[in-house]
């Protein structure tokens, strides 16, 4: 088995969007999953990318992405890494794939001084969980993630 980890580069949007949207069939969350090529394109490689990525290759298929940004703690004045997705392939899972992928962003943020590395993951989703336990990371059960979408969005831009 050869596995080549890089970043994603044009044309890679095509894999990386079928990847989010098997991703949110696993997620049970198939209707709310609205990304195209073209969205997924800009957002990777327009004139200000607002997402990065890393792609993986496994005897050169497509196996696993992982798309991230940048975040900052105001705490340590230092950008981090959020992990916005992280997918594996069913027929490429208990690999270390997702393991790899991982260690490639904490080398990410060791490399040019981040301070985090930072994810969220379903709470039924026991096989993450317990690689994410595995590497390290820890649950911030103190904190209550929020989110504004939809109707609710445009509505408070209108307040």
């Amino acid at each position: 088995m050869t596995v080549n980890i890089r970043r994603v580069q044009p044309g890679d949007e095509v894999e990386l969007t079928a990847m989010v949207h098997e991703l949110a069939a696993f997620e049970r969350a198939s209707a709310e999953c609205t990304v195209t090529e073209n969205r997924m394109r800009d957002a990777l490689f327009g004139d200000q990318p607002r997402v990065y990525g890393h792609l993986v290759e496994v005897d050169g298929e497509p196996a696993a992405g992982a798309l991230w940004f940048y975040s900052f703690s105001t705490w340590d004045g230092v950008a981090g890494i959020y992990l916005e997705d992280l997918f594996v392939r069913p027929q490429y899972r208990r690999r270390g794939l997702a393991r790899t992928l991982l260690s490639t962003l904490a080398r990410e943020c060791v490399t040019n001084g981040y301070s985090r590395l930072s994810w969220a993951v379903l709470d039924w989703n026991v096989n993450a969980i317990a690689l994410y336990d595995a590497v390290g990371g820890r649950p911030q059960t103190d904190w209550i993630t929020y989110r504004v979408s939809g109707p609710e969005l445009s509505a408070l831009a209108e307040s």
